[in-house]
């Protein structure tokens, strides 16, 4: 017996995409693997890493934890879409770059969606801000440092916006 499909349109990183899914596949899962967009990555699958962290109309929300199905009508924005237009990284990608906060990467695209909504409510933190901005999002290589002073760099670079 084969499962039921369902049409649906999202819109990821500002262009619409229709898909044909089963009820119960995870954002995660439809954005890597219906639409290739494999810059999300999947960790605990529990929602507790923040690793397939994404943004739903500017909100970061952990995409193992939703159906795609549950995703239409709202804008959705992949580590992919933070990039600038014309290709160059944004300012929170920037920083993690110049500040060293990349480390594996595996956790990376979590911790940039996370830092790009936090400075929107927070566009100058101070390092406790960025500390609580991260909070939730877990790195396994090292630590925190580097990932905070990417937090205050991306607020510069920003200048207030990000």
């Amino acid at each position: 017996m084969s499962e039921q499909l369902h049409d649906l349109r999202l819109t990821v990183n500002g262009v619409a995409h229709a898909l044909r899914v089963p009820a119960r596949r995870l954002l995660s899962d439809a954005l890597r693997h219906d639409l290739g967009l494999t810059g999300t990555h999947v960790g605990c699958e529990h929602g507790v890493c923040g690793a397939c962290t994404v943004l739903l109309d500017g909100l970061p929300t952990r995409s193992c934890l939703m159906f795609a199905v549950s995703a239409v009508d709202v804008d959705i924005t992949t580590v992919e879409g933070l990039t600038e237009a014309d290709g160059t990284l944004g300012a929170v990608q920037q920083a993690f770059l110049e500040c060293h906060g990349l480390q594996c990467g595996f956790c990376t695209p979590g911790f940039l969606t996370t830092v790009t909504a936090g400075l929107r409510q927070h566009p100058t933190p101070t390092e406790d801000d960025a500390r609580d901005m991260v909070a939730g999002n877990l790195c396994r290589c090292t630590g925190y440092t580097n990932i905070v002073r990417s937090v205050l760099r991306a607020a510069e670079l920003a200048g207030g916006e990000a």
